[in-house]
């Protein structure tokens, strides 16, 4: 069941590298067990936007608030002590440790026995990892690596999960198998899921609640099926009517 609680809310951010703007006036809030989409073209300000809300940038206006308090200037590591884990495009495991190994170190800053417990949550989630757990994260497929990934990132027990780009690389039947298991770790976890996509059919069947991106801006916030009916014209700049959207 998804909380009213908001475990994000992004208020008017804005960042530029330099004198090009990547993100502007951005607003958008995610509630406790919710998955939303964000969608948008390559160049769109997705990415900019994780980074934001997991410290890696400072916004140059707004504030991002994490359950109701402020974050917008911590640190990324006193961010994800607040609850926010981060999956970055790229799998990016540890290849000479062992899955096992990859996924304590995701729980390093819990209690030995809440590790342990976060530990069979994951396993529970994905049961090949359990059955991998003494290989080498080098030696999984590209599939396998991005379960370890997200794996890693369920052993901080987080309370906002940011996924950029889980389906990248992956054959149309771990596609869907991605979206199961991002259905059941909403379950699961409870947590609020963001969820960044090129692929729109899996975000917006994950999700209720989708954000459009394109030219660092939010053209629309909306239910998934009103975001179906519409991507296409906002992301190639037209309404359906067929004007150009300014």
């Amino acid at each position: 069941m998804i909380s009213h609680e908001l475990v994000l809310a992004v208020e008017r951010v804005s960042f530029s590298y330099g004198v090009v703007p990547a993100l502007i006036d951005v607003n958008i809030s995610i509630g406790r067990g919710e998955i939303v989409g964000l969608l948008g073209p390559n160049g769109a300000g997705k990415t900019t936007l994780l980074r934001i809300i997991s410290g890696l940038l400072v916004p140059d206006a707004g504030i991002v608030k994490l359950s109701g308090q402020e974050s917008s200037r911590l640190s990324p590591w006193a961010i994800a002590a607040r609850g926010v884990a981060h999956v970055p495009q790229g799998r990016r495991c540890f290849s000479g440790l062992t899955v096992e190994d990859n996924l304590i170190v995701g729980g390093y800053r819990l209690p030995q026995t809440k590790a342990l417990a976060q530990l069979e949550t994951t396993y529970e989630v994905f049961p090949v990892l359990r059955d991998k757990r003494r290989q080498l994260a080098a030696e999984l497929s590209g599939g396998q690596q991005q379960m370890l990934a997200i794996g890693r990132a369920i052993m901080s027990a987080p309370d906002l999960l940011l996924l950029d780009e889980p389906s990248l690389g992956l054959s149309p039947k771990l596609v869907q198998q991605m979206l199961a298991t991002l259905l059941r770790l909403s379950e699961v976890l409870r947590a609020g899921i963001l969820l960044v996509e090129q692929n729109t059919r899996l975000a917006l069947s994950a999700s209720k609640r989708a954000y459009v991106m394109r030219g660092g801006r939010i053209l629309l916030d909306a239910d998934s099926a009103t975001v179906a009916s519409e991507v296409k014209a906002l992301y190639f700049g037209q309404t359906a009517r067929g004007s150009a959207l300014t």
